[in-house]
């Protein structure tokens, strides 16, 4: 914990052999870092099947993970989403419990939730969507209570298939705090956050609406990119990068998000973490880009008192 009350840093993983077999080389590779927390994308290693938990993979993830003096962070299913159609809630709900126990078992303290999506439609319905999404999350805070973890729900932007649409960051704010249970927080995407107020034409509300976000936020997501649509073709991942679209999970500085107004303006949640999303074609810039975010977590203002529901 930094004196500012900064966890610390982390950075996410990349799963490499399907059975787990060398993620311990990922995990020993990221250690040599520097790295306070590592983030385990579990929603790519086959832990869950059909909403239970695959024990000899989880058995495999503890074991590359156990005996290490570092934290750890979960990144669950990304297709969990409370604003889906009633009916399929119970669904979502069956795996998020499945993920939320991988988590703990693992020792996870913060579980990352992305927020729900909903087909745009007349607001009496997408009204319904986050209502849903308030019952189906406070259910979620009181298992993730009992797991000891904290849910951190992820800002997103829309647009995946040129229909959906998701909350705002100062939307999000809303919504937790209607909420208020100590065990579900806010992820903030810094990157997702900048493309989705960009895309509804709110671009110069970026500080302001992280700022109304962070005192939810327990976890962050720290990666670089210009806020664009990926809107224009391009023939490869260099040609993307050309351009500056999309969410190029950048090194911070490489982009042009505004990083030490965001650290002067924001005031986060007590016990923060400002984990890395880094694209692995970039890899070879990780440790500029940990040293780049640890001094953005010196610089970081947090609010001391804990928040209570």
């Amino acid at each position: 914990m930094l004196p500012n009350g900064v966890t610390g840093t982390g950075i996410s993983a990349h799963k490499r052999a399907h059975d787990l077999s060398d993620f311990g080389d990922e995990l020993d590779m990221i250690e040599d870092l520097g790295v306070e927390s590592i983030e385990i994308p579990t929603f790519d290693m086959d832990l869950v099947v059909g909403g239970r938990v695959r024990r000899p993979q989880l058995k495999a993830l503890a074991r590359a993970c156990a005996g290490r003096d570092i934290g750890y962070s979960v990144h669950g299913p990304l297709a969990i989403n409370f604003m889906d159609a009633a009916w399929r809630l119970p669904r979502h709900f069956e795996v998020l419990l499945a993920s939320m126990e991988v988590a703990a078992e693992i020792g996870a303290e913060n579980y990352v939730l992305h927020s729900g999506l909903i087909v745009s439609q007349q607001s009496d319905a997408v009204e319904a969507g986050y209502m849903r999404q308030r019952e189906w999350l406070s259910k979620a805070g009181e298992a993730a209570r009992d797991l000891g973890l904290t849910i951190c729900v992820e800002t997103l932007f829309g647009g995946f298939r040129g229909e959906e649409q998701t909350a705002s960051p100062a939307r999000l704010a809303t919504e937790l705090a209607a909420i208020a249970h100590p065990n579900v927080m806010a992820t903030i995407d810094f990157s997702h956050s900048y493309i989705k107020l960009d895309y509804d034409g709110q671009r110069d509300e970026f500080v302001s609406q992280m700022g109304r976000l962070a005192p939810f936020a327990r976890h962050l997501h720290i990666h670089d990119s210009f806020g664009r649509q990926d809107d224009i073709w391009v023939y490869s991942e260099g040609e993307r990068l050309a351009f500056g679209h999309g969410d190029l999970h950048l090194p911070v500085g490489w982009g042009d998000i505004p990083w030490a107004t965001l650290m002067a303006e924001c005031v986060f949640a007590p016990g923060v973490l400002f984990n890395i999303e880094l694209n692995q074609r970039y890899w070879y810039a990780a440790q500029e880009c940990v040293d780049a975010t640890k001094e953005l977590a010196v610089a970081a203002r947090v609010d001391k008192r804990e928040r209570t529901a």
